[in-house]
């Protein structure tokens, strides 16, 4: 067992909460003693509205590309496009808007800060592969793979820098326990699914996403989980089976050898991920001091 002492949360709304990450990025650099020094931000993922090869979730990021990239270049953070369409042809890889923000990412990117891509086509990976090699890439939890040797499988591919596991695959301790140091760093897991465990049709519904990004016919898509209309609640999510809470990260996962955690949130408001940040980062005697902050920046609209 290798312990490990620092740890990276990968957050979301690239695009979608730029103007929160403006006032909290400068917050978390100027005084870092009211965060966790365990932990460090990894990448901040997301995409701009309209994107093809979006998945995952239906973006409403408005955020200019390149304001976003300054922003992230000041401070030192690696951004990722969220390029998870899961049904795309052939003659999808040929979209301007999709291909322009490759290029900028790519272009975009120093000696000790890469950008990357979550992809969950096969198609897109063998286009980006070849065509922007200098973007590294993670493989997408929209694949749903509930199986751990699927998952396993997947963090061998080379291709991947990471691999997000389906959320209930997220308390296998015994088996999780037996990767090799080089597969455990490879693993992001999704902390805070407020998606029903016992879901059936996740898969269906990451494809209806896809088809709405896709701008084809989709049909109504109803979610079947009980209270699945109360949309995502925090404190149903720490409710859930596969949910991983800081004490986790920092008993279990950490000395089990774990460092990437992924905190979802694109399709919600910017006062929730401001929540996601206060549990997962913040220090309880500094949780108010942030929230005050944040809250009196007058720029910002939070809800």
């Amino acid at each position: 067992m290798n312990k490990i002492h620092k740890s990276y949360y990968h957050l979301p709304g690239l695009f979608e909460f730029y103007e929160l990450y403006r006032v909290f990025l400068p917050l978390f650099r100027k005084h870092r003693e009211y965060f966790y020094d365990w932990c460090e931000i990894g990448s901040i993922y997301g995409a701009p509205s309209d994107c093809l090869w979006g998945g995952g979730r239906t973006s409403f990021g408005y955020s200019d590309p390149e304001d976003v990239l300054d922003l992230m270049w000041e401070y030192g953070i690696s951004v990722r496009l969220t390029f998870s369409n899961s049904l795309l042809q052939k003659e999808h890889l040929a979209d301007k808007k999709c291909n322009d923000l490759c290029k900028m990412f790519e272009s975009a990117q120093t000696q000790n800060t890469q950008n990357g891509v979550i992809v969950h086509s096969d198609l897109l990976l063998n286009y980006l592969t070849e065509n922007y090699p200098d973007l590294y890439l993670i493989s997408s939890t929209t694949k749903v793979l509930t199986d751990f040797q699927d998952f396993l499988n997947e963090v061998k591919r080379e291709e991947f820098r990471y691999v997000v596991p389906d959320f209930r695959l997220n308390k296998m301790f015994d088996k999780l326990d037996r990767m090799s140091q080089h597969q455990k760093d490879k693993v992001e897991f999704l902390c805070n699914e407020c998606c029903w465990f016992g879901c059936k049709d996740r898969k269906t519904c990451y494809e209806s996403v896809s088809r709405k990004n896709l701008g084809e016919p989709a049909l109504e898509y109803h979610c079947a989980s009980p209270d699945g209309n109360e949309g995502y609640r925090f404190s149903k999510a720490m409710e859930n089976p596969g949910f991983i809470s800081i004490e986790d990260i920092q008993n279990i996962y950490m000395p089990m050898g774990f460092s990437n955690f992924k905190i979802e949130g694109r399709g919600l408001g910017s006062a929730l991920i401001l929540e996601f940040l206060l549990y997962y980062m913040t220090k309880p005697e500094y949780q108010l001091r942030v929230r005050e902050e944040i809250y009196l920046d007058n720029m910002l609209d939070l809800f």
